[in-house]
Parts: structure tokens; sequence; C-alpha cells
């Protein structure tokens, strides 16, 4: 089974920026996809960003486009969100999740491995 382990979360102001990444590891099996979620309490967990490992195509959840770059690092492992201009709405518990099926990669039924979590907190 793939491991996922997420890092780079805390809290910032309004308009700071922070780095997530996600080292994965133990990778059996050709993952498809990549992504980043996030979920605030009492909301559904929700798509961010994700990434096609064939082909490197890319799409953003519209609320984060602009501010918000997913990137991969291959030879290190390990999936990354760049996180600028943030505002107290991108508050949330963020997780990475890597699927080997093909879909679409905003549903988070569509991930087999998640990783715990890292928790990113916006003040006003």
């Amino acid at each position: 089974q793939v491991l996922l382990v997420e890092s780079g979360g805390g809290s910032v102001q309004s308009g700071g920026s922070l780095k997530l990444s996600c080292e994965y590891s133990k990778v059996t099996t050709p993952i498809n996809h990549m992504g980043w979620f996030r979920q605030a309490p009492g909301n559904e967990r929700e798509a961010v960003a994700n990434i096609y490992l064939s082909n490197g195509d890319i799409k953003y959840n519209g609320a984060v486009k602009g501010r918000f770059t997913i990137s991969r690092d291959s030879a290190k492992s390990t999936l990354n969100l760049q996180m600028n201009s943030l505002k107290p709405e991108d508050t949330a518990m963020y997780f990475c999740a890597t699927s080997r099926w093909a879909g679409n990669p905003n549903y988070p039924n569509n991930y087999d491995m998640w990783g715990q979590g890292t928790q990113v907190t916006v003040s006003s």
C-alpha cells in the first residue's frame, strides 16, 4: 500500500503563504493521479487540485485557481501544494491522496490512499 505523509501546515495571517508537501512511498502499483483535498468542520471534503502522472495534466478548484500551485517532484517522491494569498476561507484540514484508477479526479471516492492530513489555519 502507498504510504502518504503530509507536512507544512500551520497558522498564517490572511494574505500569507504556506507550502504543503506530501511524501509518498511503498508504491507497488502504478498511480494514475494524485490530488490535494481539504475539509473544514461541518463541510464535505472538496478537491483543491490534482495532477495526472501520465501527462502532467493539472486541474484546480476555481476557488484556489491563481493562488495555489500543485507540483510533483518525482525524484523526491513528493507532491507539493504552494498556497499564496491565503484567505480565512482556506482554513481546513488538507489531505493528499492517490488513485490507481481512471475517473473524475475531483471525487474523493475515486482515491484509494490518503494521508493523515495537515491543518491549515488562516486568520483575518
